[in-house]
């Protein structure tokens, strides 16, 4: 009996900041924390490396990224 598990891809979605590298875009992503004492709300980015293999993304444009095995130093994700 093979029971394979399928694994859960975490999805994200952002904006292009820059595509200037062959095959990779960076891709900020916004989120929005609470801070624990003062219960104000505050957004925070976070850049991602996004393994581009078409060159499609523009400067500017919201995608969609998928979490994915390790492709380099710094690319852990992939457009979707």
């Amino acid at each position: 009996m093979t029971d394979q598990t399928t694994k859960q891809e975490r999805t994200l979605k952002g904006v292009v900041v820059s595509n200037k590298m062959d095959k990779t875009a960076v891709v900020s992503v916004d989120r929005v924390k609470t801070h624990t004492k003062y219960k104000k709300q505050y957004t925070v980015s976070t850049k991602y490396q996004v393994h581009d293999p078409e060159n499609k993304a523009k400067l500017g444009d919201t995608v969609e990224i998928i979490s994915c095995r390790p492709l380099s130093k710094n690319k852990r994700w992939r457009l979707a």
